[in-house]
């Protein structure tokens, strides 16, 4: 199989030569050239509309990562877009006092996710954990945390400790998923002193392949929680409003004091939130102190109502798990075709192909020359993060998916044989 050409991407190049003088690394975080493949990916770019993106060297492409997450419909999707502009032109956003839909959004919560009696709105995913741990904390009067995921950047939870006094992390433990085993030894430890246990209750690790809990998992951390006395939280800013309305909880019939949202709810505008049973929720009331200017912004409200109206009314949910499971379906019948070591995790809205791990660490060379050849393609994967099924992929982008991903897998083959 012939090497797909490499991609002109010189003006973001160029543009991301410019950004290293203005700001530090250029880019942050996760959207790093280190964080695809240097030299192949774009790294800016112009303009995106339903599933598909253009970067700024007019390279059009598939796109499966939806802003890591956020798009659940699609793109510019015009009714939610609409809501919102027209929310800003008759009435404004940004105000001293709140507006209603704080109200009506915290409402449509409560029908909607089991846990869900009362909520606090925030802006991003690590202001909500945050802000759980801190809720669990004053509600119990512990000071420990068990966790298991990724659960943000602040200084509790994020990987990387540099700037980050060790006395801020030091009473935070973590066990992986579906290792109950590893909860209940630190349980049989630290139990007593324990606040909260917060997990992902599907397992997407960063890096690594997604797994779905094993048969009495997610129950078995819900009987620790009751024994110690201490506050499930649920991490569900990726799972809400994607593996059901009601998140992995409602999937998987387990139900957690508190949980998280965030990601798919507003469509891509900035929105967050911690919502949960009514007894621990009220330690916000008067134990602590959670603000900010932006927390009340209307435009973010606006625009998660009408993402849940769309997905109820449209039954997006239901389309997103037929095309998802249809997909995975075909990329595994790809998989087995070309025998190269590639694996396909995960559930029909969020998948990940991996590479397995051998001694002499050609799987790492496999994994830099697939997702190369499929970004070359106009396909927008990373190997370094699961991937996401929208609502605005058509049959044909995944047709036209999957064989590329046949093509790319027939290409390792023909160079790893």
């Amino acid at each position: 199989m012939k090497e797909t050409a490499k991609l002109n991407i010189s003006k973001s190049l160029a543009l991301y030569e410019e950004a290293i003088t203005l700001i530090p690394g250029g880019v942050l975080g996760a959207r790093k050239p280190g964080d695809f493949i240097n030299g192949e990916y774009p790294i800016f770019l112009d303009t995106g509309k339903g599933a598909k993106l253009v970067d700024v060297d007019g390279n059009e492409f598939i796109d499966f990562l939806c802003g890591y997450g956020p798009i659940i419909l699609g793109y510019r999707e015009d009714e939610v877009d609409e809501a919102v502009y027209k929310q800003i032109r008759d009435k404004g956003f940004c105000f001293t006092l709140t507006q209603k839909f704080q109200n009506q959004l915290a409402k449509k919560l409560t029908q909607i996710v089991p846990c869900s009696e009362m909520s606090i709105f925030l802006k991003t995913g690590s202001d909500a954990t945050t802000a759980a741990i801190r809720i669990a904390r004053a509600h119990t009067e512990k000071l420990k945390v068990m966790r298991c995921g990724y659960h943000g950047w602040h200084d509790w939870c994020i990987e990387m400790k540099g700037g980050i006094p060790k006395k801020f992390y030091e009473d935070v433990y973590e066990f992986q998923y579906n290792k109950l085993d590893q909860l209940e030894e630190l349980m049989a430890e630290h139990g007593d002193d324990t606040a909260a246990i917060i997990m992902t209750p599907f397992g997407h690790p960063n890096h690594k392949k997604m797994e779905i809990p094993e048969p009495g998992f997610l129950e078995g951390a819900r009987e620790i929680a009751d024994k110690y006395g201490v506050v499930l939280i649920y991490d569900e800013i990726r799972t809400c409003f994607r593996l059901a309305m009601g998140g992995a909880q409602e999937l998987y019939g387990v139900t957690p004091d508190l949980t998280v949202l965030g990601k798919a709810m507003g469509n891509g505008y900035p929105i967050s939130v911690v919502t949960g049973k009514k007894d621990v929720m009220m330690a916000a009331e008067s134990k602590l102190f959670i603000s900010s200017t932006f927390f009340p912004n209307s435009e973010a409200f606006i625009a998660a109502l009408k993402t849940i109206e769309i997905m109820e009314r449209d039954n997006v949910l239901e389309n997103i798990w037929e095309k998802g499971k249809w997909f995975m379906e075909k990329i595994q019948q790809t998989i087995d075709k070309h025998n190269v070591g590639a694996e396909l995790t995960g559930v029909a809205p969020m998948f990940y192909i991996t590479f397995k791990k051998d001694d002499t660490g050609a799987y790492k060379g496999k994994r830099t020359d697939f997702y190369t050849q499929l970004i070359r393609k106009g396909f927008f994967f990373t190997p370094f993060h699961h991937a996401y099924i929208s609502y605005r992929h058509t049959k044909e982008e995944l047709e036209l998916s999957l064989k590329a991903i046949d093509e790319s897998l027939h290409f390792i083959k023909d160079k790893y044989q």
